[in-house]
């Protein structure tokens, strides 16, 4: 018997420069032991990434955000996955994002083939502000059976963006990571932290906030890993703030180099302003035995649980007493190092792949 075929992707380039393409490798990677198979379709990039997709497809169409030119570039991508759909046959489309061109691409071009969407979050605060993205969003849920999401304050939001017309449709399903057989990170001795802020720098990781919450304390050390569209106005606020040898920019690192160097570090920073799907990056470090000092916006709480403290998002002052309170206490920095090994146990992606292939099969079948 064949097994079914997914044509899934996300518009972006086939890198680990998002957690989004991460997380989808992790994830379509494991839905193979459960009898599928997966096409993921993607904008060029370098080719370099040593991802998990045995097939993939490479589209043609120019990326354009929002506005203006963003009708064309979305009809483009539905010529192309018209194409992909023709010649594939898929049983199933998974639509990663309720706003990227390619998922509205996958709804309107998806004829009689079932389609489950995925809300991984930056499509959700996008539809809050612009016009153009809130109506991008309510048109895929609307061409969607099932709409998955990763935690209940995502699911809140999505159901205000499309004025409850789709509730049933949503289904929470936690998310996950491959979790280490061992944990890289330690806690370390030392009244003065070394700590680390891992990830894309935009303005939704507000990343300025752990910099001048650095600022307003004494010896403590910051490594700023990954690249972005805010990376020169944090050098620049970091110089101004005479920070420049207490706070190191690094580049984007590969996530299993990343795992080595937590090592180095007794405490992660994550400083997202408005909403998180879910953190990847921060449950990675706690499965590797970092506290997480982390802002409390909706769901996160829920994510990290026990295993890191919470401050207001945005308040720099706030961080920074976190901070202090930590490097005070090495009994605290202990206890919490064994409660984000805790925590990140209950975050398996094994357990995500098994909640995405038993909603695929219910989809196929409803559409049978």
């Amino acid at each position: 018997m064949t097994r079914p075929l997914i044509l899934t992707g996300i518009d972006l380039p086939l890198e680990p420069s998002c957690g989004s393409t991460i997380w989808c490798s992790d994830v379509y990677t494991r839905l193979t032991g459960h009898g599928y198979r997966t096409v993921f379709a993607h904008l060029p990039g370098s080719g370099t990434w040593q991802h998990g997709f045995t097939d993939t497809a490479e589209l043609a169409a120019q990326k354009a955000p929002y506005g203006p030119g963003f009708d064309a570039y979305a009809d483009a991508l539905t010529d192309e996955v018209r194409s992909l759909v023709s010649e594939r046959r898929p049983d199933l489309i998974h639509a990663q994002h309720l706003g990227f061109g390619l998922a509205l691409a996958f709804a309107r071009a998806a004829g009689s083939t079932p389609m489950v969407s995925v809300a991984h979050g930056t499509d959700v605060i996008t539809a809050t502000e612009h016009v153009q993205a809130r109506a991008v969003l309510n048109e895929i849920v609307d061409a969607s059976v099932r709409v998955i999401v990763p935690n209940a304050a995502m699911a809140d939001e999505v159901d205000r963006l499309t004025d409850g017309h789709h509730t049933d449709r949503l289904v929470i399903v936690p998310w996950g990571i491959p979790l280490p057989a061992a944990p890289t990170a330690h806690p370390r001795p030392g009244k003065h932290l070394r700590l680390v802020h891992a990830g894309r720098l935009d303005a939704n990781k507000d990343t300025i906030t752990a910099i001048e919450a650095l600022a307003r304390t004494t010896g403590h050390q910051l490594t700023v890993i990954g690249s972005g569209s805010e990376l020169e106005t944090l050098t620049r606020r970091t110089a101004e703030l005479d920070l420049a040898n207490r706070v190191t920019f690094e580049p984007f690192l590969p996530r299993q180099d990343l795992f080595k160097r937590f090592a180095d570090f007794h405490a992660m920073l994550f400083t997202t302003r408005k909403l998180e799907a879910y953190g990847l990056v921060a449950v990675e470090a706690q499965a590797h035995g970092l506290p997480v000092l982390y802002s409390n916006v909706p769901g996160l709480g829920v994510t990290l649980g026990t295993g890191g403290l919470s401050f207001p998002p945005g308040d720099a002052g706030a961080l920074a007493s976190l901070i202090d309170n930590l490097a005070a206490s090495p009994a605290t920095r202990q206890l919490l190092h064994q409660a984000a090994l805790a925590n990140a146990r209950g975050y398996d992606v094994a357990h995500t792949a098994a909640h995405f292939a038993a909603l695929s099969r219910t989809a196929m079948e409803g559409a049978r």
